[in-house]
């Protein structure tokens, strides 16, 4: 399998945006995302799960998004290869959705 396919798209202080292309990449066993910035990611195309510490997990459609606050943490547990995963991410402080 090849790497994700990660392109950062715009950046400033504390600000980031990511497109992100997954084809059956999961976290590696064990690892637990636990960012210092607030994360809002939408997935674009695919069906992905993602899952969280206290053993809860969301499945996500294509259109469907997520708000994840800084130090939240969480992991991929699953996306799709046919169609392959894309992904946008937007992170940054103290985020406010509405």
């Amino acid at each position: 399998m090849t790497e994700e396919h990660v392109d950062c798209l715009a950046w400033g202080a504390e600000l980031r945006i990511e497109r992100i292309v997954s084809m059956g990449h999961t976290s590696p066993e064990g690892f637990w995302y636990e960012q210092k910035l607030d994360e809002w990611v939408v997935l674009l195309q695919g069906e992905a799960t993602i899952g969280f510490a206290d053993e809860r997990t969301q499945d996500l459609n294509a259109g469907d998004w997520l708000f994840l606050p800084a130090g939240l943490r969480h992991r991929v547990d699953r996306t799709s290869i046919s169609p392959p995963c894309i992904w946008l991410a937007v992170h940054g402080r103290s985020m406010q959705i509405g």
